[in-house]
């Protein structure tokens, strides 16, 4: 339940707005102060950010795919985001920085 609400949370909140990706064109010293830009590495925002960007384009492809029988994968890689997100981005990112990210203080 907590991990489905972190999904939801994380997309849900002021990143799906694109405040983050803005974060990249942005210099360093004018970024707004956001506590998890203040406790977060720029460095590891922009990778954050990045690995988010991944994920959504590959869902994109495979939901607006052309092949029916790829459509059918796509709760399958919906599915496949909280374990990339619980097991896989923790040995990329620190707890640390993914509590901040996501908003949890």
């Amino acid at each position: 339940q907590r991990h489905l609400e972190c999904l939801l949370k994380q997309w849900y909140q002021r990143r799906v707005r694109g405040e983050r990706l803005v974060l990249i064109f942005t210099e360093q010293s004018l970024y707004p102060p956001y506590h998890y830009v203040r406790r977060v590495p720029q460095k590891i925002i922009h990778c954050f950010t990045m690995i988010q960007i991944l994920q959504l384009v590959a869902l994109c492809l495979i939901s607006f795919g052309g092949s029916a029988y790829l459509k059918m994968f796509f709760p399958f890689v919906i599915i496949l985001l909280m374990p990339i997100r619980e097991k896989i981005l923790p040995k990329i990112i620190s707890e640390r920085h993914l509590d901040a990210l996501d908003g949890e203080h």
